[in-house]
């Protein structure tokens, strides 16, 4: 396997996560086969993962069953099933957590959706799902929203592992990445340990371009002066605003602020790619996962899309590459017209409601099938 570009990353400090879970690829060796031979190094999950894996499948039947005679209702149901699934995924990566030390060997789970503007009740849940995981490779997933920024400093402070999910835009980054290390300030002002503590703060990729890049297909169509600077920031968004937030991140996390810390055992919480799926079609299938590789970051991708790259990936170092184009884009997209600022909050707003969609769904699903398997 030693041509193997998925295990070529590891090489280059970049974490290969998966953006899937589904019981069937644990059950049948799937995952401990990515793991060995391909070098995963985690997992990821979210609502619509859960909602299709359980809505789409039996695998979850006999389960439903047992759970709909013991009279649970659905949203125990959900919680009963996805921390399954987490745990046991979370106990075929303990051997790599404990053989990197904690670096790697993470599963994600996240916080009811529907609290992403609940300070408190994203604090209480996440709490709840910690205790109920017990497991020390887990990581609770708590949206970057405005309220979620407390609830990150809290858990953190807690010893809670948290992944900072549905973040977009740079600004933001830097308050989730601050709101961290108070955590971790606060936890140290109590004379706590921060040796073990791991986050990460996951960049939503595709998602940018996906939004932007119709927009700046209007201004080409109209032409004019600004048609010129919409045709070069085309496509070149969404890994521009990747490229820059690095630099962020090591301009964060190569501080003094953070160097106290790291002189006691900190971690960097590291920047974590996310919806890195190529949604438009003329794109290049690898292209969110070959311009993004660099050290002490993850990509974590959906299954297709590491398959993908298995096949035809290039892995290199190109996270530093043109920063200086990089930083050019984003000029032009605001010369164009477009607001980034303005774009990366809609996408917050829209993430939030596509979480909210199918665990809806989910749990109205659950509804119907509790009952019948009760009734048997």
């Amino acid at each position: 396997m030693d041509n193997n570009p998925l295990e070529q990353l590891g090489a280059l400090g970049q974490s290969i996560w998966l953006d899937y879970i589904r019981r069937d690829l644990m059950a049948g060796g799937g995952l401990k086969r990515l793991i060995e031979e391909d070098g995963l190094r985690g997992m990821t999950s979210n609502p619509a993962i859960f909602e299709k894996a359980i809505v789409d499948s039996r695998d979850y039947d006999e389960d439903i069953r047992a759970l709909a005679l013991k009279g649970e209702g659905a949203e125990a149901i959900y919680e009963t099933l996805t921390q399954r699934d987490v745990r046991n995924a979370a106990d075929e990566f303990r051997p790599l957590y404990d053989r990197t030390d904690g670096q790697d060997g993470y599963v994600s789970l996240e916080v009811n959706p529907h609290l992403a503007h609940n300070t408190k009740g994203t604090i209480e849940e996440a709490r709840r799902l910690w205790s109920a995981l017990d497991r020390p490779n887990v990581l609770i997933k708590v949206p970057a929203t405005a309220e979620g920024l407390p609830a990150i400093t809290q858990l953190t402070g807690e010893g809670i592992n948290v992944n900072v999910t549905l973040l977009f835009g740079l600004p933001r980054y830097r308050e989730v990445a601050q709101a961290y290390i108070a955590g971790l300030e606060a936890r140290l002002a109590r004379r706590e340990p921060v040796k073990r503590i791991a986050s990460v703060a996951s960049f939503f990729i595709s998602r940018i371009d996906a939004l932007v890049d119709p927009q700046l297909d209007k201004l080409i169509a109209q032409g004019g002066p600004k048609a010129d600077l919409a045709k070069a920031a085309r496509g070149q968004v969404a890994v521009s605003s990747a490229k820059m937030a690095y630099q962020v991140y090591k301009e964060i996390f190569g501080g003094a602020r953070f160097g106290k810390l790291a002189a006691q055992g900190a971690r960097a919480q590291r920047l974590l790619w996310a919806s890195t799926g190529t949604k438009n079609p003329d794109y290049s299938d690898v292209k969110y996962i070959e311009a993004l590789v660099g050290p002490e970051t993850v990509n974590t991708a959906p299954l297709k899309t590491l398959d993908a790259y298995r096949d035809h990936g290039d892995p290199k170092s190109r996270l530093e590459e043109n920063i200086g184009e990089a930083r050019a884009v984003l000029e032009r997209l605001s010369g164009s017209g477009i607001d980034l600022d303005a774009v990366t909050q809609k996408l917050e707003d829209d993430g939030v409601m596509k979480f909210n969609k199918p665990f809806d769904k989910l749990l109205a699903a659950l509804e119907q099938r509790a009952p019948q398997h009760g009734r048997r």
